[in-house]
C-alpha cells in the first residue's frame, strides 16, 4: 500500500510472496527454466483460460467453405518473347510469365508455359470464379479441387478492367460451392482467405479488413478492400470469407517490395463480382454505359474557384462530340454532383457508377453551371476502346499561381491560333511546384476564352475583386487539356 507521507509503496507479506511468485513465472520465461514453485501454476492456470477465450477459431466456417475453392492452373502455348524494349509485346502477359521470358536473354523463343493462381466455385453446375490476369492468354485451364480431383474447364468470359473471370469445367457434377456476400464487410472485421500460394494448394490465413474503397491504379473501377490478412503469388482469384462462410471478396493484388505479403493485400468486393459475374454467364462479356466526358478531381482549389462549399462532385473537361454527354449539352467546366439522384463524392465514383449501368439506360445527371445547380436526362451509350467515361489521373492534380510570363498562343510557334501560351516559368513559384511549364496554353478562365496576355490579368483581377479564394483556368498541355485553379496568396 501507499504511504501517503512519503509517496512509495508498502507490501505487507502477503503481497510480497505474491509479487515473488509472478517474479518468479516472468524469470522463468526469460531464462527458459522449467521447475517452479508450487503456487506458479494457480497463476498460470487464472491467465492461461481468458486468453485461450478471446481468440477466435475458423475451424468451422474452413471446414464448410474449403471444398468449394480450387487451384487453377494455365498453361499458355506459343507464347513468343521478343527482344527487350521491343514495341511491347508481352505487355498482357502476368509479370511472372513476362520475367521467365526475359530470364533468356531478350532472345525470341516459342515455349508452352504454365502459370497458376486460385478460384472457388459459385454454382453446383461447375461455374468457377478467378482473375483474368491468372487466365488471360490461356490455351487449355485445369483446376484440382481440395479433394485432390483435377478437372479440365473453359473460359466462360472475361473482364479485363475488374480483373475478373467466369470458367466452368466441362465434366458434369454436383460441386460444392459458395455464395456472395450481399453486404460489404467493415474495416475491422475478421476475414480468412483460401488459395494455392506458390503452388502449395489449400492454404488458409486470416486476418481482417484493413481499409476499403482503395484505388491501386490498376484500372478505370478500382474500388478494392485492403485485407491483412497474408496473400502472395498464386493466391490471385481466390475467395476471401467472412465469419459466416460468405465471399466478400476476390484476391487480386498485393503491395510489397520483396514480392511476398506484408500485409497489403487488395480483394475485389463481392458486390462487384456479383454484376460482372451475372454479365459474363449471359454472355460473355460485360457492356457497360457510357457517358462520354473527360472528367477531373474537384481539388479545394478548384473548389474555392467556383464558390462550392465541398470539394466534392467530378469536374467534366470535356464533353466528348457526338456522345451523349454532348447532345444532351453538358460543357467543360460543369461539376458533376450527382447520378440518379445520388450524391457524387469524386470523379472516381462516377465512373464506376455509370459503369455499372447498361447501355441504353436513362441516367439523371445534376450538375453546376455558374454556380446554379442543373438537371437533365440522358441514355447512355454502350462503351468502346476510345470511349469511356474515366476520372482524370489524381495523381498529377496541380494548383497553378503567380510567376508566369505569357504571350498570345498565335505568335509562339507550335501553340495554335486559340489561347495565351506561358512562354516562362518562376522556378520558385507556385506554378512550377504544381507542374505548369513553358508550352502550356491558357484556354479559359472563370469559363471565358482569353486570346491576350491582358484577357488573364483582367480575369484574375476581377476573381479577386469579386472576393474569390482562386481563379480556374483552363489549360492546354501536350497531353490534353485540363482544369488548374490559381490560388490567392493569403494576406
Amino acid at each position: 500500500m501507499s504511504n501517503p507521507q512519503t509517496g512509495k509503496i508498502h507490501l505487507n507479506r502477503k503481497q510480497m510472496l505474491s509479487s515473488v511468485a509472478a517474479l518468479a513465472l516472468v524469470m522463468s520465461g526469460v531464462a527458459g527454466v522449467t521447475a517452479m514453485s508450487s503456487a506458479t501454476p494457480v497463476l498460470a492456470a487464472a491467465v492461461a483460460p481468458a486468453d485461450a477465450q478471446t481468440m477466435p477459431s475458423f475451424a468451422g466456417v474452413i471446414d464448410h467453405v474449403k471444398p468449394a475453392v480450387v487451384s487453377v492452373k494455365v498453361k499458355f502455348d506459343n507464347v513468343s518473347d521478343q527482344t527487350e524494349g521491343a514495341s511491347g509485346q508481352m505487355d498482357n502477359l502476368p509479370p511472372e510469365i513476362q520475367q521467365f521470358f526475359r530470364n533468356f536473354g531478350g532472345q525470341q523463343r516459342k515455349l508452352p508455359m504454365m502459370a497458376q493462381g486460385s478460384g472457388f466455385f459459385i454454382s453446383s453446375d461447375g461455374y468457377i470464379v478467378t482473375n483474368n490476369h491468372v487466365v488471360q492468354h490461356a490455351k487449355t485451364v485445369v483446376v484440382t479441387m481440395d479433394n485432390g480431383k483435377t478437372l479440365d474447364a473453359k473460359v466462360i468470359g472475361t473482364d479485363p478492367k475488374t480483373d475478373l473471370a467466369l470458367l466452368k469445367v466441362k465434366e458434369k457434377g454436383d460441386y460444392p460451392f459458395v455464395s456472395l456476400a450481399k453486404e460489404a464487410p467493415r474495416v475491422g472485421d475478421w476475414v480468412v482467405a483460401i488459395g494455392n500460394p506458390f503452388g502449395l494448394g489449400g492454404t488458409v490465413t486470416a486476418g481482417i479488413v484493413s481499409a476499403r474503397g482503395r484505388d491501386i491504379g490498376s484500372g478505370p473501377y478500382d474500388d478494392y478492400l485492403q485485407i491483412d490478412a497474408p496473400i502472395n503469388k498464386g493466391n490471385s482469384g481466390g475467395p476471401t470469407f467472412n465469419l459466416k462462410g460468405e465471399v466478400v471478396g476476390v484476391n487480386t493484388a498485393i503491395y510489397s517490395p520483396s514480392g511476398g505479403s506484408v500485409g497489403l493485400g487488395f480483394a475485389i468486393p463481392s458486390q462487384t463480382v456479383g454484376l460482372v459475374m451475372t454479365a459474363l454467364e449471359h454472355g460473355g462479356v460485360v457492356s457497360r454505359g457510357m457517358l462520354g466526358v473527360r472528367i477531373q478531381p474537384v481539388t479545394s482549389d478548384i473548389a474555392d474557384s467556383l464558390g462550392l462549399k465541398t470539394a466534392s462532385g467530378a469536374l467534366v473537361d470535356q464533353a466528348e462530340p457526338g456522345t451523349p454527354a454532348a447532345n444532351a449539352g453538358l460543357k467543360s467546366g460543369d461539376v458533376i454532383t450527382a447520378l440518379n439522384g445520388e450524391p457524387v463524392k469524386d470523379a472516381r465514383e462516377l465512373t464506376r457508377r455509370v459503369g455499372a449501368l447498361k447501355p441504353g439506360d436513362t441516367a439523371e445527371i445534376t450538375y453546376l453551371r455558374d454556380g446554379k445547380s442543373q438537371s437533365l436526362d440522358l441514355k447512355l451509350a454502350a462503351q468502346t476502346d476510345m470511349q469511356q467515361a474515366k476520372a482524370g489521373s489524381t495523381g498529377n492534380d496541380a494548383s497553378p499561381a503567380f510567376g508566369l510570363r505569357l504571350a498570345p498562343a498565335s505568335q509562339v510557334g507550335g501553340a495554335g491560333d486559340k489561347g495565351v501560351a506561358i512562354i516562362g516559368v518562376n522556378p520558385d513559384g507556385v506554378a512550377a511546384s504544381k507542374g505548369l511549364s513553358d508550352g502550356d496554353v491558357i484556354l479559359e478562365i472563370s469559363g471565358k476564352a482569353v486570346s491576350r496576355p491582358a484577357d488573364v490579368k483582367a480575369d484574375i483581377a476581377q476573381a479577386k475583386k469579386e472576393g474569390k479564394a482562386a481563379v480556374l483556368m483552363k489549360i492546354k498541355t501536350a497531353n490534353g487539356s485540363r482544369f488548374v485553379a490559381l490560388a490567392f496568396p493569403k494576406a
